[in-house]
């Protein structure tokens, strides 16, 4: 009976060793960056959903109303390349090309309304975020994010069906 004991006992710790073996642990997988190209920017519009500042504080001048936020819209129109940025009080956009997967921004055009607060400052805003570089990865529900860093701050994107 000691030996029959000792028989299961083995096989227990044998199984349990087995099986503690077997287990696995969840793999985190990082975010695959997508190559930026003209027709990446151009499949989405692409509506703000977070900006911070370098110091970790929301640019609170992008979120003043939440009903109309800010939007790019990257297009081609005789072979030109620009962007618009929509829910702005003036008219703002630029052209833009890629070079070695990176986006250049010519000059920011505008009309030049005289726009109250706190619209002036979203403005003012809106252009600022614009400049820097450029990423797009997949969000944890596989939809693309674009991504615009520069030393003042990041700002994220969710891409919108056009």
């Amino acid at each position: 009976m000691k030996n029959m004991t000792k028989v299961m006992m083995a096989s227990v710790l044998a199984v349990g060793t087995l099986a503690a073996g077997c287990q696995t642990t969840p793999t985190v997988t990082a975010p695959v960056e997508q190559t930026i190209t003209s027709n990446a920017l151009q499949a989405y519009n692409w509506q703000l959903i977070d900006a911070k500042r370098s110091n970790g504080d929301k640019v609170t001048q992008l979120f003043f109303d939440p009903a109309k936020p800010l939007t790019l819209n990257f297009m081609t129109d005789n072979g030109n390349s620009f962007v618009s940025l929509m829910n702005t009080c003036n008219n703002l956009g630029a052209g833009y090309s890629i070079e070695n997967g990176n986006v250049q921004l010519g000059g920011i055009r505008s009309t030049r309304m005289a726009c109250p607060e706190p619209l002036a400052s979203f403005d003012t805003a809106a252009a600022a975020t614009l400049q820097g570089k450029y990423s797009i990865n997949k969000s944890s529900n596989n939809l693309p994010v674009l991504t615009i860093t520069n030393a003042n701050q990041v700002a994220s994107f969710k891409a919108i069906a056009k």
